[in-house]
């Protein structure tokens, strides 16, 4: 029912693909893999335009050079937005799977800004920095020898800067949109990262936990990422959140687990660091086995790893149409039947809870 890396993935992410991790070892190469589709709507009142910006998951990337998710988290986002907005919704996904922070933001942001000035334009998101850590914690865990962490640190300080260049960008091209909006990094391969490094850390002489070392990076990144999004008028989708503990309440503390790891206006980086590697450190889950209760899991990512899972089939680069696949009768509190079955679905739902809610 739900759709997954299919049979010739697997060669072409060796090849050529994207935000990914093959065998633990992160792609280097890139692709652009842009897409529009247009969610027609009967007895519209106009048509309005979601520009997306960003790598492999924003793409809706599934293993293929030719085909992508229909239904990645941009498109989810544009089609709660028709039945809010009542009009047609063209989703336009500016992206380049494998690219680092640095590209997206040359390369698609300012070099394809023009998507945005559209006139019609009301929903701007992106996200951007996946494959910086990707390809940092690959070269990480190929290291034998002292440790270096400077990869790492690169890869931070690369994210926080051009996810501010990207805001400010943002704010300066897209004058019509009502709606702008960053999402986070959840942890691929957050079990997996769960074994002793090769390399030997240089005060203590022994090898350390590599998952133990990369989550407060991204803790870091994901605090910087929402509190720039305040500073700059954007709203953050907190994926980690949404990807990274369970919708119940496993701890008997009064709160659900998702919300206790989520990002709060003014707190501190310290604070924010502490709570997710500490504080609430027993309620993170490996997105593959994402608890909607205390009886089920879903899968939200793809075989792969790294990618999320997403509902329905494919389509290929380029442009298209078609009516919703959600009836408006299926979509209840602002969600959909399917909001919490996979990786996309989930996503584009946290995405959509900023949309505008007149033209």
């Amino acid at each position: 029912m739900f759709s997954r890396l299919n049979g010739q993935g697997l060669t072409l992410a060796v090849t050529l693909a994207a935000t990914c991790m093959v065998g633990g070892d992160a792609v280097a190469s890139t692709i652009n893999q842009n897409t529009s589709w247009t969610i027609n709507r009967t007895g519209a009142t106009g048509t309005y335009r979601v520009v997306s910006y960003g790598d492999s998951i924003f793409a809706g990337y599934n293993g293929s050079l030719f085909s992508v998710a229909k239904r990645a988290a941009p498109l989810v986002e544009g089609e709660y937005l028709g039945k809010t907005l009542n009009a047609n919704v063209e989703v336009v996904r500016r992206t380049k799977s494998g690219a680092k922070a640095d590209d997206i933001y040359n390369n698609k942001i300012i070099a394809e800004r023009s998507y945005m000035q559209a006139t019609n334009t009301r929903v701007v998101s992106f996200e951007m920095c996946g494959n910086d850590y990707l390809q940092a914690r690959s070269a990480f865990t190929d290291q034998t020898g002292t440790c270096s962490y400077a990869g790492m640190d690169t890869a931070l300080a690369n994210c926080t800067s051009y996810t501010e260049k990207a805001m400010q960008a943002i704010n300066t091209y897209a004058t019509t949109a009502k709606a702008k909006v960053v999402m986070n990094i959840y942890y691929p391969g957050y079990n997996a990262d769960n074994v002793l490094t090769n390399c030997t850390d240089s005060t203590t002489g022994t090898k350390i936990n590599k998952r133990a070392k990369f989550l407060p990076y991204l803790a870091k990144s994901n605090w910087r990422t929402c509190n720039l999004a305040e500073k700059y008028g954007f709203k953050c989708a907190d994926s980690f959140a949404e990807f990274m503990a369970a919708d119940y309440d496993s701890n008997g503390d009064g709160q659900i687990d998702a919300d206790s790891i989520r990002y709060r206006s003014g707190e501190t980086e310290a604070d924010y660091v502490t709570r997710i590697t500490s504080t609430y450190a027993g309620l993170l889950r490996d997105s593959n086995t994402h608890l909607a209760n205390a009886s089920t899991s879903v899968d939200y990512l793809q075989s792969d790893d790294t990618h999320p899972t997403y509902y329905l089939g494919t389509i290929g680069t380029g442009s298209g149409s078609g009516t919703a696949d959600f009836a408006d009768t299926a979509v209840v509190g602002g969600k959909n039947t399917s909001w919490d079955k996979t990786g996309h679905e989930r996503a584009g739902w946290s995405l959509s809870t900023y949309n505008p809610t007149t033209p």
